[in-house]
């Protein structure tokens, strides 16, 4: 079983910051420490989940469809990035016209054109272009999965099409960064040598970058886009994944803003003189479960019993209020809640019961293991919210043994889904997920087309209706009758049971009085641009 003990020091071996880094610090420096234990990719392709996206994405690269994270009250929405329109070709649906953002440069000093687009899609989709990247397109086919056919019609202007009628597909383009062919060409066709010399279009460029110790980010000056020029000349960041070495970095002042304070610690941050930041933010923390034959997780008593296991009040009450509880994909409020049958809630007797039902009990336990991380991304604090898990499953007669790994492995875990000779002893991940637009909330999961590598539909559900109403969502164009759709699915998904949900994230941070201007959107991601030190 693991112990708060292992919870707090497993973090200990990686490297702390070098002291030299406080003294080396601008006036005009942003200092971040990260829950990640590696310094995302820096080529256009991040890895480390989305949190990889939110540091060394929409920092040094841009999508063709971006978010506004203006608004700390109203929901972040989606908006031109380096595509200022787009459109269904008229004659057919299927086929999508994006029109291109014009004086655009990457930070190598070449132009973003429709060159760059078709360059990015081929490194993902085209094995037999010259930039066809295998790692990259890990990562970025989550976002090009429905593209059967993509051209360039004119400088500016690009054609999508997809298998289908796709009215979602755009919105997936928000993870889609776009690099540079010239800096391609330039450093000898290598993605390799494309991380240590990056070049995309955003706000900040690449100053420097040690792996696992640190990346120092400089203002681009010459971005495109006025309002969001950042105001501080330097961002530092730093990859700390224990949650007591990043709440000591900020009390010692050695970091201006950490991600996920401990949460023991809040107290004691407000006195000294830090912010914790808050907001409800579409983002879900669950076990992803197997539904493979044989695996007991298949069997729905055993997946509702999941459920009712767990008192999500006192979780979050161990959380010291950093998390809200979760009873399906989106809050209760949410359109796209629906109105389940099944209601998720903490019922032990009634988990007892539905075990016995489906077999288990004291002398037949149900043994489940479940692959988790050290930290990461969305994960929050993952030990000691596993410790608590295994501690409330065992009430009811389940016994759970982990499988830690870190961050980027059991991502990389994940995309090999679980029929991989890897997960054949696993009933579940625990992969926190976000869940802004209607195919990452839902899609990704149920649809049957999702499983890996395109999706991530690890378990494998692959269930006639839940298709039938992924390709319904896919085809509908009017957002109120899209909310009806999607509130079916989280309707299904809740009243199958095929997740075990537990919280929502809040993404707390914590942040020193010296900076201003930081907005906490309900959004995952961040605009780091209006943030200034000292």
């Amino acid at each position: 079983m693991l112990t708060r003990r292992a919870a707090l020091l497993a973090g200990t071996a990686f490297p702390f910051i070098a002291a030299s880094s406080a003294k080396a610090q601008q006036p005009s420096t942003l200092r971040i420490a990260m829950t990640l234990a590696d310094i995302p990719a820096t080529d256009g392709a991040p890895d480390q989940g989305t949190e990889g996206i939110r540091f060394m994405g929409y920092t040094m690269y841009d999508p063709l469809v971006a978010w506004d994270l203006s608004s700390a009250t109203a929901p972040a929405k989606l908006v031109p990035g380096l595509a200022t329109k787009w459109y269904q070709d008229p004659a057919d649906p299927t086929k999508w016209i994006f029109e291109l953002r014009q004086g655009v440069k990457f930070h190598d000093g070449s132009d973003f054109n429709a060159d760059a687009v078709i360059f990015s899609i081929d490194r993902a989709l085209n094995d037999k272009s010259p930039v066809f990247d295998r790692v990259g397109r890990s990562v970025l086919l989550a976002a090009l999965w429905p593209l059967v056919g993509y051209r360039k019609i004119d400088d500016y202007k690009v054609e999508l099409q997809t298998k289908g009628v796709d009215t979602i597909m755009p919105s997936l383009l928000n993870r889609f960064p776009i690099s540079s062919p010239a800096n391609f060409e330039k450093v000898g066709r290598d993605w390799q040598a494309y991380r240590k010399s990056p070049s995309g279009t955003g706000p900040w460029k690449m100053k420097s970058w040690t792996p696992r110790e640190r990346a120092e980010l400089e203002r681009n000056n010459d971005y495109w886009n006025k309002e969001r020029l950042p105001k501080s000349e330097r961002m530092v960041l730093l990859p700390i994944p224990d949650v007591s070495t990043r709440t000591a970095a900020l009390l010692s002042g050695r970091v201006d803003w950490i991600e996920a304070p401990a949460p023991d610690s809040l107290d004691k941050l407000r006195a000294g003189g830090c912010k914790i930041e808050t907001n409800a933010i579409p983002h879900m923390w669950p076990y992803t479960l197997s539904m493979l034959p044989g695996a007991p997780t298949a069997d729905i008593r055993v997946r509702k019993a999941l459920n009712l296991a767990v008192d999500r009040d006192a979780m979050v009450k161990l959380l010291n209020g950093l998390a809200a509880p979760a009873v399906g994909c989106v809050p209760a409020d949410h359109p796209w809640f629906g109105n389940p049958t099944f209601k998720i809630r903490y019922d032990p007797t009634e988990a007892k019961k539905l075990l016995a039902e489906a077999g288990y009990g004291p002398q037949k336990k149900l043994k489940m293991k479940v692959a988790i991380s050290t930290s990461g991304s969305g994960q929050m604090y993952p030990l000691i919210m596993n410790e608590f898990i295994q501690q409330q499953f065992a009430e009811v007669g389940v016994e759970l043994e982990f499988q830690v790994m870190d961050w980027n492995a059991l991502l990389n875990f994940m995309r090999q889904g679980a029929k991989a000779p890897e997960a054949a002893s696993f009933s579940a991940i625990n992969v926190s997920w976000n869940t802004m637009d209607p195919h990452n909330a839902f899609m990704r999961f149920v649809d049957s087309q999702q499983v890996p590598p395109k999706g991530s539909n690890w378990g494998y559900i692959n269930d006639p209706e839940f298709d039938k109403l992924a390709a319904e969502a896919r085809s509908t164009s009017d957002p109120a009758e899209l909310d009806k759709v999607l509130a079916k699915i989280n309707t299904r998904m809740v009243d199958e049971a095929v997740f075990v949900w537990f919280v929502h994230d809040v993404w707390p941070n914590a942040i020193s009085s010296k900076v201003k201007g930081y907005v906490h959107p309900k959004s995952w991601y961040v605009d780091f641009s209006p943030v200034t030190v000292g």
